[in-house]
């Protein structure tokens, strides 16, 4: 299971962006969460990808429990970090404009101790399954589409064959036939592996037809 618990979050302790929010997700399960621009949700989607320290409630994966008193003070421990792929909005603030589109999708396994042979190779089958050719691997970041470039985005999070998934606004900066193709790579990633989606949006009509269940900002999270 994938469990968010009364977590409570932001950037300054005073004025917490997210109370006391509580959402379960089960292995396999695609949940939407649904609510507005500036509501908390994305603050709520980085600490559910271990990326953003809770200042109070606690996160439990795969029966671990990651909270504020484990002794990280901003992520949580690599072993349980690999076991979530995270795809942001914004491709062009997640990804390093030095690196190519090959290198950026091989950055987890560099990070994670491969080598960088071996690490690009393992990159390959992510890039084709998200239709990035050899040539479009070459480039960097500003030689390329938000589309492309999300694409190459979506490969990194899924290259270390993550349990979990958390889109955060993934297909918000996309049209329409990008983003069936990236839900579609999704999806037959669900399938063959079983993992758990966290989709976070503000298009209920995308949610509702990806998810097996939507739930609202409102029934997540205080106030």
């Amino acid at each position: 299971m994938f469990e968010l618990c009364d977590i409570t979050a932001g950037y300054d302790r005073r004025r917490p962006v997210v109370r006391g929010a509580s959402l379960t997700i089960a292995p396999g399960e695609a949940v939407g969460l649904l609510g507005p621009s500036g509501c908390g949700k994305s603050t709520l989607a980085r600490v559910a990808a271990l990326l953003h320290r809770p200042d109070a409630g606690r996160v439990v994966l795969d029966g671990a429990s990651v909270n504020p008193g484990d002794g990280w003070r901003h992520r949580a421990p690599r072993a349980l970090r690999t076991a979530v792929g995270v795809v942001f909005q914004q491709p062009r603030l997640s990804a390093d404009p030095r690196l190519s589109l090959r290198e950026l999708i091989a950055e987890p396994l560099r990070a994670t101790g491969h080598q960088r042979s071996d690490a690009a190779a393992r990159a390959e089958g992510p890039a084709a399954a998200v239709g990035l050719t050899g040539e479009l691997l070459g480039r960097r970041p500003h030689e390329v589409s938000d589309g492309q470039l999300q694409r190459a985005c979506l490969a990194r999070a899924l290259v270390l064959r993550p349990r979990w998934l958390v889109c955060d606004e993934m297909t918000a900066m996309l049209d329409a036939s990008t983003t069936a193709a990236l839900v579609a790579v999704i999806e037959d990633y669900r399938r063959e592996h079983g993992a758990g989606l966290l989709a976070v949006g503000h298009d209920h009509v995308l949610l509702n037809r990806w998810c097996d269940r939507t739930v609202d900002w409102s029934a997540v999270a205080e106030g």
